[in-house]
């Protein structure tokens, strides 16, 4: 008898099942109750526009600083696996309008449905994902503060709608000397509907515990730098079909 394909199926439905458990990290209780919200803003006339449906020039590849590769179409810019994208310029604390959505074509569940993200000062991620009767550990859900503070709603629309965020970022402060003198700040509206009521942000969201450092090393980036001042954006690439359009920012 041929034990092989049996003892890889085995294999990999293990590690398939190991992959989904959760970890000390990840809170799936109490559910955010489900609300319906509102998406559009133009930007103001004093607001930075980083996206006007015409060209990622104030965008470039993280990776290596090239011109965006993202699909740039009827006015909106597409995820397309060729890696997350850093705002030209940095910013400290700021008021922060962006519009995205999540395919219409559902090929996944949890975290694998419309994930992306958008990192404050490079480090701290708010969750995009699409949260429309998609269960998951709710501090990774839409409107997440990722992994430190769940949404107070799940204001999320069907996949394949546009939706909104509009984020208040207060920016950390550091002493001449490096130590922290006061930590970040966050407030987010999901689709006009508050999610995020001024939360203090406990550090970096990607790392195995949340830290402030005044030099570090920022998501996906290779190398440690100077964390104490302005920062740029960052949108994140999840290998995930979500789209973007109307992004700007007005400096605080």
């Amino acid at each position: 008898m041929n034990t092989l394909p049996l003892t890889l199926t085995c294999l990999l439905g293990c590690s398939a099942a190991l992959a989904q458990l959760p970890d000390h990290t990840q809170v799936f209780e109490p559910v955010p109750a489900l609300v319906t919200g509102v998406t559009h803003a133009a930007a103001p006339s004093d607001a930075i526009v980083l996206f006007d449906g015409n060209n990622m020039n104030a965008w470039e590849q993280l990776e290596d600083s090239a011109s965006p590769q993202w699909d740039i179409e009827d006015g909106f810019v597409t995820v397309n696996g060729t890696g997350t994208l850093r705002s030209k310029q940095s910013f400290g604390s700021f008021q922060l309008h962006i519009e995205w959505r999540a395919t219409d074509v559902i090929q996944g569940e949890s975290q694998l449905r419309g994930n992306s993200g958008i990192f404050l000062h490079s480090l701290y991620e708010i969750q995009i994902l699409d949260s429309w009767e998609n269960p998951t550990y709710v501090n990774g859900q839409a409107g997440s503060v990722y992994l430190q503070h769940s949404p107070l709603v799940n204001a999320a629309k069907r996949p394949g709608e546009w939706q909104s965020y509009d984020i208040i970022f207060t920016a950390p402060v550091y002493q001449a000397n490096g130590t922290l003198q006061s930590p970040a700040y966050v407030t987010v509206l999901h689709n006009g509907v508050l999610v995020q009521n001024h939360v203090q942000i406990l550090g970096s969201t990607f790392t195995r515990a949340p830290e402030y450092k005044s030099r570090c090393t920022p998501f996906a980036h290779r190398q440690e730098q100077a964390c104490a001042g302005k920062m740029p954006l960052l949108l994140q690439d999840h290998g995930q079909v979500v789209s973007f359009k109307n992004i700007w920012l007005r400096e605080l």
